[in-house]
């Protein structure tokens, strides 16, 4: 397993969510993170059906484009009452012609459990695959999954994406309930990391 020792990672994202949470997981490493679109880097297409081959696109991508150290991440929510749906295409259900637009996305899952007659608990997983690639095109992958449940309607205004109607084993809040700090804990993308971090110099 190669170390990262460099003081600069660019994050192949242009989720500022995401980014912040990033930022917030490298700063006791004292790696400084940059994200996509401060580099002006634009968002290749995601082609693959794996988390882990939709962050390889992002990262070659970024690599060729900065000769610099990437760290791609791709994430979603499976679904166990969807067939484990949205999975890769979470992002596609929320965009709209003006964007993206989770309250669609999230109204769009619940109205197809409803529609399915699927009992609660409706059990969700949030899943992260952290893919690390150097210059040199060596990569190393972490994956992170968080257990839990889907409720409706959404509570809490923190957070982003799904959040609002996903509520982790052990607790009675949703993610969009928690602070960063409490949710950056228990994550998926935080179990991913507490992997990754073994790679940290």
């Amino acid at each position: 397993m190669r170390r990262l020792t460099g003081p600069r990672l660019l994050v192949a994202t242009h989720n500022a969510g995401k980014l912040d949470e990033m930022r917030a997981l490298f700063a006791p490493h004292g790696i400084e993170v940059v994200g996509a679109a401060e580099m002006g880097l634009s968002e290749p297409p995601e082609t693959e059906d794996s988390f882990a081959g939709n962050a390889r696109i992002k990262a070659r991508a970024a690599v060729a484009a900065t000769g610099l150290p990437v760290l791609a991440d791709d994430s979603g929510i499976t679904v166990d009452g969807l067939d484990g749906a949205p999975g890769v295409y979470t992002a596609d259900w929320a965009e709209t012609p003006r964007g993206r637009d989770f309250m669609q996305a999230m109204r769009r899952t619940w109205d197809e459990l409803e529609a399915r007659g699927v009992p609660e608990p409706r059990r969700a997983q949030f899943r992260a695959t952290l893919l690390v690639m150097w210059p040199d095109l060596h990569e190393e992958i972490f994956e992170g999954i968080a257990p839990g449940r889907l409720v409706w309607p959404p509570r809490g205004q923190l957070g982003h994406g799904y959040d609002p109607i996903f509520v982790p084993d052990g607790h009675d809040r949703t993610y969009a309930e928690m602070s960063a700090e409490e949710k950056n804990t228990i994550s998926h993308r935080a179990e991913a990391f507490r992997k990754l971090s073994a790679i940290l110099g």
